[in-house]
């Protein structure tokens, strides 16, 4: 029995190409790769192109949690397309849709057994978010 992925999106007010950069260039994942305020992004690296690895930290600023994310690029359409596996062989997909003048960023990926289909989609949806706000101030 496959389980059905999990979907976030979120509409942007700039283009493709400038929401692009801004998601996949590490100095400006460190600025918004985190799903609260009392969250951080220390480090990322970001490898565009198949068989590329993406690479980012994720921490309670207190430092009292923390965890390390990590995917290897399967298809990249720079401003419109990007496919990775995580090493336990889940996928995620992120599309970059231009929509009068915005962009819509759709996420699709697969969920972990470990946490709740919602939790999974909400903290997912907060980064999202986070990005979202990031983006727009510009």
């Amino acid at each position: 029995m496959s389980v059905e992925k999990i979907e976030i999106e979120a509409l942007i007010k700039a283009s493709s190409d400038k929401v692009y950069q801004l998601w996949t260039d590490p100095d400006h994942i460190t600025k918004w790769n985190f799903a609260s305020d009392d969250w951080c992004c220390p480090r990322a690296e970001n490898e565009l192109r198949v068989g590329g690895k993406y690479k980012s930290r994720m921490e309670a600023k207190d430092g009292s949690f923390g965890f390390d994310f990590e995917g290897e690029y399967e298809e990249v359409n720079p401003s419109e397309k990007l496919v990775y596996s995580m090493p336990d062989g889940r996928k995620v997909q992120t599309t970059f849709e231009e929509e009068a003048g915005s962009t819509r960023v759709t996420t699709q990926f697969d969920p972990e057994a470990q946490n709740s289909i919602d939790m999974q989609r909400e903290g997912w949806q907060a980064i999202l978010d986070n990005f979202k706000k990031y983006a727009e101030t510009r």
